[in-house]
C-alpha cells in the first residue's frame, strides 16, 4: 500500500470530504497521486493513478519516513478536524490534528530537504464576525476552537516558508456536496429526506438554527480552486474560496424539502444549535477571481440535486441490505 511513485502529488486526508473530490480531480489529470489516510481505513475507494498509504499525521516518525520515501512534487494538505461545532467538545483533538499534524508534515518536509509547493486549506472561521463580505485583509479574530486551530495552522505555514517551502493558503468558506458528513446541515437535511422517502424515518425533519446565512460553494469547485491556487497563486498570500453570495439555512432547507417525494414536517430542535453560531458568514471572491481566474461552475440547484441523489443512493443500498 506504500508503493507510490517518488515525486508523486501528495494528498493528505484523501478519504475525507474535500480530499476525495480532489482525488477525483487529480486522477483525471493522469498523474501519479499518493493518497494518505488514517491507519485501518485504506484504501477507501479506487481511483486511477492513485496509490493509498496509511499515515497517521500525529505520528511524527511515521510522517517523516513516509515523506522521505515519497519526496512529493507538491502537497495538498487536506487532512484535518473540520467540524466547528464539535470543536467546543473536542478541543484537544481539534488542535492536535490541525496544528500538531500540520507541524509534523512541515517538519518532515524540512528534514527530508524537500522543496515543494504546499496548499493548506484554511478557513473563513479565522475572521472576526462582520455584517459585510469578508476580504483577505479583514481582521483575524477566531471565535471558536476550530477557527483558532486554523489560524495556528496558517502561522505554521508562514514559518515553513522560511524553510524553503512555497506554502499557499486557501481560506475556504462553507462548501457542500456529495459525500459530506451528515453532521453538517445540508447533508443532514438530505440524509433525513432520503430516509423519510423510504419509510425508514418518520416524516419529520429535525433541524437546528435556520436563521444563519452562509456563503456556500460546491466542493467540486472548491478543490478546483485549491489546484488553481497551487499552480498560479502567490506563496504566503491567502485566497478566499467562496461564492460571494449568502443563503439562509431556512432557504436551503426549503429548496431540499421541495424536492422530496413525500410530505415532510419540519421541527426545530434547540439542542442542534451550535455555540456562538454566526448569523452571517459571507466572503469576497474578488482576489481569487481577478488574480487566478477562478469562479464557481456548479449552481446551487445542481449541488443540492447531486447531494440529495447521493443520500438517496446510500439509502437504497441500506434498504437492499436489510
Amino acid at each position: 500500500m506504500s508503493g507510490a511513485t517518488a515525486g508523486a502529488i501528495l494528498v493528505t486526508g484523501a478519504a475525507g470530504f474535500a480530499g476525495s473530490h480532489l482525488i477525483d480531480l487529480l486522477s483525471r489529470d493522469q498523474v501519479p497521486v499518493a493518497a494518505w489516510d488514517l491507519p485501518g481505513n485504506s484504501p477507501p475507494f479506487e481511483a486511477p493513478h492513485t496509490t493509498w498509504d496509511e499515515v497517521d499525521l500525529l505520528d511524527a516518525a511515521a510522517v517523516g519516513r513516509a515523506v522521505a520515501r515519497l519526496r512529493p512534487s507538491v502537497v495538498y494538505h487536506c487532512a484535518g478536524a473540520a467540524h466547528v461545532g464539535r470543536s467546543w467538545e473536542r478541543t484537544v483533538s481539534t488542535f492536535a490534528t490541525n496544528v500538531r499534524g500540520t507541524h509534523h508534515l512541515f517538519e518532515a518536509l524540512r528534514l527530508a530537504g524537500v522543496r515543494t509547493r504546499v496548499v493548506v486549506p484554511s478557513s473563513a472561521m479565522i475572521y472576526r464576525l462582520a455584517n459585510e463580505p469578508l476580504t483577505e485583509e479583514h481582521p483575524l479574530v477566531p471565535d471558536s476552537p476550530y477557527g483558532l486551530s486554523k489560524l495556528a495552522q496558517e502561522l505554521l505555514a508562514t514559518r515553513a516558508s522560511a524553510d524553503g517551502l512555497e506554502v499557499m493558503i486557501a481560506r475556504a468558506f462553507n462548501h457542500i456536496g456529495p459525500r459530506q458528513d451528515a453532521s453538517f446541515a445540508a447533508a443532514s437535511f438530505s440524509q433525513q429526506i432520503a430516509g423519510i422517502e423510504t419509510g425508514r424515518l418518520a416524516p419529520e425533519l429535525v433541524v437546528g438554527n435556520l436563521d444563519a446565512r452562509r456563503d456556500l460553494t460546491d466542493v467540486r469547485d472548491v478543490v478546483r480552486a485549491y489546484r488553481m491556487i497551487l499552480e498560479r497563486g502567490r506563496p504566503g498570500r491567502p485566497y478566499n474560496v467562496c461564492s460571494g453570495r449568502a443563503i439562509s439555512i431556512r432557504e436551503l432547507l426549503d429548496r431540499l424539502v421541495a424536492e422530496a417525494r413525500v410530505r415532510i414536517r419540519v421541527r426545530v430542535d434547540p439542542a442542534r444549535y451550535r455555540p456562538h453560531d454566526l448569523p452571517l458568514l459571507l466572503g469576497s471572491p474578488q482576489r481569487i477571481r481577478e488574480e487566478l481566474g477562478w469562479t464557481p461552475r456548479f449552481s446551487l440547484e445542481q449541488t443540492l440535486a447531486d447531494l440529495l441523489a447521493y443520500w438517496r443512493q446510500l439509502e437504497a443500498g441500506r434498504t437492499q441490505s436489510v
